[in-house]
């Protein structure tokens, strides 16, 4: 079977999601998502997080975003963290005020920690930042 593609270009973004194959979802199992996203709500919350967001559950990808998964009442902190440790992929969106938020730097030493202790793959996007910005 054929994987599901959707290209998508607008002014600001450009890229082309793919659905997870039978073997790919086969290597996703043990993982509670496929996907983290990491990103900082007033910078890319209702734009490109959005978007990527409702492009990947669309193409049948289990995708984490912390306003649609969070449990009312739970330790907010302790939820992202092990929804970073269930994850196969951490996708940090930087952009310009990304290391300002104290949560999206604690979520990226968890990734870095996710990566150096299994096979945890971290693919960032640079949201109106060039990539030596963030160094």
């Amino acid at each position: 079977m054929e994987p599901y593609k959707e290209s998508v270009n607008t002014e600001h973004i450009s890229m082309v999601i793919v659905a997870p194959d039978d073997q790919e979802m086969e290597q996703s199992l043990g993982y509670d998502y496929e996907v983290f996203l990491s990103f900082r709500g007033p910078d890319t919350r209702t734009d490109i997080t959005d978007y990527l967001y409702t492009s990947m559950t669309e193409a049948g990808i289990r995708a984490y975003k912390d306003d649609e998964e969070l449990r009312v009442g739970g330790d907010i902190g302790d939820q992202l963290l092990y929804a970073i440790e269930q994850s196969k992929i951490s996708i940090p969106i930087f952009s310009k005020g990304y290391a300002d938020s104290t949560w999206c730097l604690r979520e990226l030493v968890k990734m870095v920690e996710s990566k150096n202790t299994r096979r945890h793959k971290i693919m960032p996007i640079f949201h109106d930042v060039a990539p030596s910005v963030v160094k």
